[in-house]
């Protein structure tokens, strides 16, 4: 078993590996850079090191400082969270030949599934269905020419990519030149790589995406699924488990697929084959993230499972601890990312000192966060501030939870995305659960309430205020009332006005 794990992440996610580290009683070592000293990870830690200035290029994604600092200080192993260095093959790489060990998967099983072309090829031979779209290696020329046999609206997609980056729709052959143009400069500074293909675009589908994990003796088994259709630029703002739209027969039809794709790549560790969904309940492999998800505190609440530590027991040369038959599901939970940004002003970042605190609390509520009263919340880094998860038996009852656990969550200083998540909790489309990958630009308005409102009572209190001082002044000029019960009026006038 492992002893002592390097943690190559920040925030809420490195607080979450260390919990993971604890229970299995192994010693952590937390990473930080200039603008992180305070952060809990790094007071929590077993050991704690400085890996540079705020720029994730000087700090978080420098792998030979983190594999340099991983011997210097004893750890055996470097589990990277999600982000940074998590999905790169070659970081993974030198970490096994450094004689360390990998919590992850094996760096060939991330290169395949890393280019996304390489990926749908890998898991078409394993029987996976596709969505239509080009091979790779196509110039623009030959992928305006195939566009039209594909068919329309369509997907440019980086062949390296994920998250979004690199990935513009198209609706007509007019808009295919400055699509490949946009999508292939995104993708070259994104991921160093300009290559792209072409996808079909599921009009109205979901995305849903399995969760599996496979240890090193052969045995692989799927975590049933998670709904996450509710996105802004291709950017998941709520998860759930298990889905609305998935019943016992699909979901063991594509927790068999999932497995499918994860062997055809000699897979280990914890990963998510992620699938669009159609109206017809066909569903079709859209890529695999080869690293822990952001959203896999749902299938911990529902399974029962806890994953961050079977992840270190495969990486420790264990089996997994239980079979697909051992796998249940529990009720129901939700996830909402409670983000630093503005859901007012089209979701723009918002940085500040966080003046005020408090977390919800309360049964089936599960709150993974890495921050704390007087925190400076920097342009540096990733919007994600904490996660709030909740459970119920069923789905009404979960929603009612995170209804409640929203309202309970107080934070001051900057601006969150916990009235989006409120509005989003009182909508009746999603209630119903009818949801797609289009739900808000088709069915939802952040629109700020009663700002027409406010304006009219602001016009209002104005026009008072001038009217009594102008009265005031007649009065003391003629000799009127005393300024003490003028002073009266005043405050009763301003008590009305509150």
């Amino acid at each position: 078993m492992l002893k002592k794990v390097l943690i190559a992440n920040r925030g809420e996610i490195a607080m979450r590996i260390q919990r993971a580290c604890s229970d299995l009683g192994l010693e952590s070592v937390a990473l930080f850079s200039d603008a992180d000293r305070l952060q809990p990870h790094v007071r929590r830690a077993t050991e704690a090191y400085r890996i540079g200035p705020p720029p994730v290029g000087e700090s978080y994604l420098r792998g030979d400082k983190i594999i340099a600092l991983a011997q210097k200080c004893g750890a055996d192993s470097i589990h990277p969270g999600y982000g940074f260095l998590a999905e790169n093959a070659d970081f993974a790489q030198a970490v096994i030949d450094a004689g360390l060990t990998w919590v992850g998967p094996l760096p060939d099983a991330i290169r395949k599934m890393g280019d996304k072309t390489i990926a749908r090829e890998t898991v078409a031979k394993a029987g996976v269905p596709l969505v239509p779209g080009s091979p790779k290696g196509l110039s623009d020329d030959e992928l305006v020419a195939l566009a039209p046999s594909i068919g329309f609206p369509l997907l440019v997609k980086a062949a390296a990519g994920g998250g979004g980056k690199g990935m513009r729709a198209v609706y007509a052959v007019e808009g295919m030149a400055a699509a490949l143009r946009t999508a292939r400069s995104e993708a070259k500074a994104a991921f160093g790589d300009d290559r792209v293909y072409l996808e079909k675009m599921l009009v109205g589908a979901r995305h849903v995406e399995v969760q599996i994990l496979a240890d090193s003796f052969g045995n692989t088994v799927h975590l049933c699924e998670r709904e996450c259709s509710i996105q802004r630029r291709h950017q998941k703002l709520i998860e759930e488990s298990p889905s609305p739209a998935v019943n016992e027969e699909l979901r063991a039809e594509m927790g068999a697929v999932a497995v499918a794709a994860a062997k055809a790549v000699n897979y280990q560790s914890a990963g998510t084959v992620e699938f669009l969904l159609d109206k017809d309940g066909k569903f079709y492999f859209l890529e695999m993230n080869t690293r822990l998800q952001v959203e896999h505190p749902v299938t911990e609440m529902v399974t029962g499972v806890d994953i961050v530590k079977e992840m270190l027991r495969i990486a420790g040369g264990r089996k997994l601890s239980f079979t697909q038959d051992d796998i249940r599901l529990n009720g129901w939970a939700m996830e909402c990312r409670i983000l630093a940004e503005d859901p007012f002003n089209n979701f723009m970042p918002s940085i500040g000192k966080i003046t005020g605190l408090s977390l919800p609390t309360g049964g089936g509520v599960r709150v993974d966060a890495g921050i704390y009263f007087g925190m400076e919340i920097t342009p540096f880094y990733d919007s994600l501030l904490a996660k709030l998860i909740t459970h119920g038996e069923s789905r009404a009852e979960a929603i009612l939870r995170m209804r409640r656990a929203l309202d309970e969550f107080r934070l001051s200083g900057v601006k969150t995305t916990i009235p989006f998540h409120i509005k989003m909790m009182n909508h009746t489309r999603f209630q119903a659960g009818q949801l797609n990958t289009t739900f808000l630009e088709n069915h939802f308005d952040m629109t700020a309430p009663g700002v027409a409102d406010y304006k009219d009572i602001a016009a209002i209190a104005a026009t008072l205020v001038a009217h009594r001082r102008h009265k005031e002044a007649i009065l003391l000029h003629q000799g009127g009332p005393s300024p003490w019960r003028l002073y009266g009026r005043r405050e009763a006038l301003d008590r009305r006005l509150r």
